[in-house]
């Protein structure tokens, strides 16, 4: 199931409200990079500090609010910056701590199935906490209440956060079986593409903490999750027309920095 004309049209929406609030409130770095300047030029200088400005919140500029317009058509509820709840227990808090040290050590291999069901015994165990978790990026909810919680990371996250990864989406499920128990819940990373293509994504970095089958989406997985099959490279089109149509105001946007 490809996108429909009017979601296309809706998308593309997005990304062109997106980039144009982008330039209106963008403002170069004062920093003086002299010799770069003079062999590059202002306007090419303007723009290799935009684009990292763009790289940096990407995700909520761009990622997310187009995985938002795609969820809508296919889930019950779609949200962006959800909160997940704001109680974990004590046994919920001991049993994750308990996962982590144990694949950490190499002890157990990640398995998300049998994680929650660990945390799902413990989940109203012994006193409750308030916390204040890491906001969910993309919140999903079936028809029949089957939850799916995304945080969307970049296309080469770091290595050393894999650990806090793990444990911020165990932790979203404590929250969640802390105030339904038979919740049906799944919390996954997203990486919204392939830094490697045509190659596989290189995900055995991930392999030691993530289970890569349940915890993670790449790409299309991600993409075609949202929308359906075909979603991801009629997406890939929705950008390349933006580009198309904004490309004269984008060189034009860019020209007054050579003034």
């Amino acid at each position: 199931m490809s996108l429909i004309r009017e979601q296309k049209s809706i998308i593309q929406q997005v990304l062109v409200d997106s980039l144009r609030n982008k330039f209106k409130n963008y403002n170069p770095e004062p920093a003086t990079m002299p010799f770069h300047t003079r062999l590059l030029g202002k306007d090419r200088m303007a723009l290799f500090s935009f684009i990292h400005s763009l790289n940096t919140n990407f995700g909520t500029t761009i990622f997310e609010p187009v995985a938002l317009e795609l969820a809508k058509t296919s889930f019950k509820i779609a949200e962006k910056q959800a909160i997940a709840g704001t109680e974990i227990s004590e046994g919920s808090q001991k049993e994750i701590q308990n996962i982590i040290d144990e694949i950490s050590a190499a002890n157990i291999k990640p398995n998300k199935i049998d994680e929650i069901e660990r945390i799902r015994k413990v989940c109203q165990s012994g006193k409750m906490h308030k916390v204040k978790l890491t906001k969910i990026d993309i919140y999903l909810e079936k028809l029949n209440g089957e939850k799916f919680l995304f945080d969307i990371k970049a296309a080469k996250p770091n290595k050393g956060g894999f650990k806090e990864f793990k444990r911020t989406l165990l932790e979203w499920t404590a929250v969640m079986l802390a105030e339904n128990p038979k919740a049906k819940v799944n919390t996954l990373i997203a990486i919204p593409y392939n830094p490697y293509a045509p190659k596989p994504y290189d995900r055995w970095t991930m392999a030691g903490m993530l289970d890569l089958h349940n915890e993670l989406k790449v790409a299309e997985e991600f993409w075609d999750f949202l929308g359906g099959a075909g979603t991801y490279q009629d997406l890939l089109d929705c950008f390349e027309r933006v580009g198309i149509e904004l490309r004269d105001e984008i060189d034009n946007y860019f020209k007054k920095y050579n003034r």
